[in-house]
C-alpha cells in the first residue's frame, strides 16, 4: 500500500469536502445527458449495489489476494455492522453500515471496495454534520476495532481518499460547451476525456492494488458503457450489427458486472416484451392472455386485465362526459352558469376524485 503522513494531512480535508461530495461520482452523472440523446437503456450500478452479494477478489497490503470483501472467522478483526440505535447523524438511524474495514490474520488492513463503500457512507453525513465530525468517527471506528498496523492503514487510506475527492473536484468541475452540449458526439468525446482524467487521478493517488479494488468495477462499467454509446451513434451498421457489438462487449465485462449486465438486459427485453403486447392486444382479455404466455403469474395477469378494463369504462365514462359538455357549451348561458355546470357534470360522470383528476388531465390534452 502507497503510505502517506496520517496525521498532518487529514485535517487539510474538511474546509473542501462538503463541496466535493456534493459532485462526486462524475461519471454516472454525466452519462445521463448522452444515454437519453441516444435512447440508450444502459444504467451503471452503484459499487455497493453490484457488489451486495459478491466475492470477488481483492488484494490486502501486505500484496496477498484477499478471497473475500468481508474477512471470514472469528480470528479476524473487523468494523461492526450497525452504529447502534443512536448514530451520530440522524439520516444513518436504523441502517446498517455500508462496507466495513478488516484486519486479515496478520493485523493488515484487507483492500477491498468495502473499504471504500464504509468510507463513503460515513462521508456521505457531510452537510448534515460537519466534516470534521464524519472523519472523526471513521478514525475512531478504526482505532476501536481493528489492531496495529491496520488501523493506521485504515487512516493513511482515508487520507489518500480524501486527497482524490479534493483533486477529483477539478475533474467534476468541468462544463460542456453550451455550443455543441447538444451534439451527441461531443458528449461522447467529453464522456471519454472525463474518464481519462479520473482514471490518471486514481493512478496518481492510489497503489494499483488500491485503484483496482475501488474502482475497478466501476472504470469497467464506465467504459463499456462508453463503448455503447459509441456503437449506437455508428450510422454504418444495421440494427443486429449494433447488438452484436453491443454483446461483445458485455461479454469482456468482470464476470460480476457481465452476470448483472446480462439479467438487467434479459429483463428490458422481457419488458419490452411485455409492453408490446398489452399494446397491441384487442382487448382486455386478449392482453391477459398474451401476458400469461410471456411469463406473467396468475396475479400479475389479473392485475393488468382489471386495470385495462378500468381504463376502457373511464375512455367510455369520458367521451359521453365530453358530449354532454359540448351540449353544455352551446347552451348559450352565462359564463358563471357554465362553469357550475361543468362542475356539476365532471361529478356526475366521475364521481371518485381520483378519476376526476384525470378527466381533468385530459381535457388539458395531458391524459
Amino acid at each position: 500500500m502507497k503510505r502517506t503522513s496520517i496525521e498532518p494531512r487529514r485535517w487539510l480535508f474538511p474546509s473542501a469536502l462538503s463541496a466535493i461530495l456534493a459532485g462526486s461520482g462524475l461519471w454516472y452523472g454525466l452519462t445521463g445527458t448522452p444515454q437519453t440523446e441516444t435512447g440508450m437503456a444502459a444504467s451503471v450500478p452503484s459499487p455497493s449495489a453490484t457488489l451486495a452479494d459478491s466475492t470477488g477478489p481483492s488484494l490486502g497490503s501486505s500484496g496477498k489476494l484477499a478471497t473475500d470483501n468481508v474477512a471470514q472467522g472469528p480470528e479476524h478483526a473487523a468494523t461492526p455492522d450497525s452504529l447502534g440505535p443512536q448514530p451520530f447523524a440522524a439520516s444513518l438511524s436504523g441502517t446498517e453500515i455500508d462496507g466495513a474495514l478488516t484486519a486479515d490474520e496478520n493485523g493488515e488492513l484487507v483492500i477491498n471496495l468495502q473499504v471504500r463503500d464504509f468510507f463513503d457512507y460515513f462521508l456521505s453525513t457531510v452537510g448534515e454534520v460537519s466534516p470534521e465530525t464524519a472523519i472523526q468517527q471513521i478514525e475512531a471506528m478504526a482505532r476501536t476495532h481493528l489492531p496495529e498496523p491496520a488501523s493506521s492503514q485504515a487512516l493513511t487510506l482515508l487520507d489518500e481518499y480524501l486527497a482524490y475527492k479534493q483533486a477529483s473536484l477539478q475533474v467534476m468541475q468541468t462544463r460542456l460547451d453550451p455550443a455543441r452540449a447538444g451534439n451527441p458526439g461531443y458528449q461522447l468525446g467529453a464522456l471519454g476525456d472525463a474518464l481519462a482524467q479520473l482514471k490518471q487521478l486514481r493512478a496518481a493517488t492510489f497503489s494499483s492494488e488500491t485503484h483496482q479494488a475501488f474502482f475497478g468495477l466501476e472504470e469497467a462499467y464506465s467504459e463499456y458503457t462508453l463503448a455503447t454509446l459509441a456503437i449506437q451513434q455508428r450510422t454504418d451498421l444495421s440494427d443486429q450489427g449494433k447488438q452484436a457489438l453491443v454483446q461483445w462487449h458485455r461479454n469482456q465485462l468482470p464476470e460480476q458486472l457481465r452476470t448483472t449486465e446480462q439479467h438487467l438486459h434479459a429483463s428490458t427485453r422481457q419488458q419490452q416484451a411485455r409492453t408490446a403486447a398489452i399494446e397491441s392486444a384487442s382487448s382486455p382479455e386478449a392482453a391477459g392472455r398474451q401476458l400469461a404466455e410471456l411469463g406473467v403469474n396468475q396475479d400479475g395477469v389479473e392485475s393488468v386485465v382489471s386495470y385495462l378494463k378500468q381504463r376502457e369504462q373511464f375512455n367510455q365514462r369520458f367521451q359521453d362526459f365530453r358530449k354532454a359538455m359540448d351540449q353544455t357549451d352551446s347552451s348559450g348561458l352565462a359564463e358563471a352558469d357554465l362553469e357550475k355546470q361543468r362542475q356539476a357534470l365532471l361529478e356526475r360522470h366521475f364521481p371518485q376524485e381520483q378519476d376526476r383528476t384525470w378527466a381533468r388531465l385530459k381535457m388539458l390534452g395531458n391524459g
